[in-house]
């Protein structure tokens, strides 16, 4: 199809199908995959806002799980998804759900949701005449308080929600999150550089967890001379 193209994840062979036309992932969907602590073969987890499923393609394997619920509402972003699924080999791990995250819910209690949702609050930012993109980055058809409010419906008790967003909406990260009884536990800044403001934050939150907070060591993308530290080589894999 026009504007379409195939990433290489450096991964295992695993690759990615995006079209420029909408809303292609960034280094955040990356960090927040390999910020996620998923360590036994049982657990299972959903992707909310999952886009073309690459969050969920990368912890498949990077990490030990037993299934992914990846959900999308948007068709385009949908149908990307599931051929991303079929051209990694995925059908029986990774099962794609077309919701709104307002209304989706399952039977059976989940171990972890992993979510990267849009930034953008209605009424700010440069709104993008590309409906897919603008629904992508704006708070339009899923909100902050939405993505929480939907955790605390599918998580089990100390289940864990791992979560991707802008610094600016820190406290709104914190406080709505206790409304839903979901406790900030560890904190980590992303950084373009030495010395530069935060561009993103990661958090992972539990589930009526204590109120103890940990602040994480900074990451920082690149170095002084504008090559990407060790970590985030390392995050990426040897190749890239």
């Amino acid at each position: 199809m026009n504007n379409e193209r195939i990433d290489d994840l450096n991964l295992n062979g695993k690759k990615i199908i995006q079209n420029t036309d909408y809303f292609c992932f960034g280094i955040d969907s990356v960090l927040l995959a390999n910020f996620v602590s998923s360590n036994s073969s049982k657990n299972v987890v959903v992707d909310l806002c999952s886009g073309t499923g690459v969050i969920s393609v990368i912890l498949t394997q990077k990490k030990k799980l037993h299934k992914i619920y990846a959900v999308e509402l948007q068709d385009e972003m949908y149908n990307l998804l599931k051929r991303n699924i079929k051209l990694n080999n995925l059908e029986d791990c990774i099962y794609p759900f077309k919701a709104n995250i307002k209304d989706y819910y399952l039977d059976k209690k989940v171990d972890i949701v992993v979510c990267n949702p849009p930034y953008k609050e209605i009424g700010t930012g440069i709104k993008n005449e590309n409906t897919v993109k603008y629904i992508a980055r704006h708070e339009k058809e899923c909100t902050l308080e939405d993505v929480f409010k939907c955790s605390s419906k599918i998580l089990k008790q100390k289940g864990k929600l791992y979560l991707v967003h802008k610094p600016q909406r820190l406290v709104d990260l914190i406080s709505l999150a206790r409304k839903y009884n979901l406790e900030a536990k560890n904190i980590r800044f992303v950084y373009p550089k030495f010395n530069s403001s935060a561009s993103i934050v990661l958090v992972e939150y539990v589930f009526y967890g204590g109120n103890e907070i940990n602040v994480l060591p900074p990451l920082i993308e690149y170095d002084e001379f504008g090559n990407y530290t060790e970590e985030i080589l390392d995050i990426y894999g040897s190749e890239k």
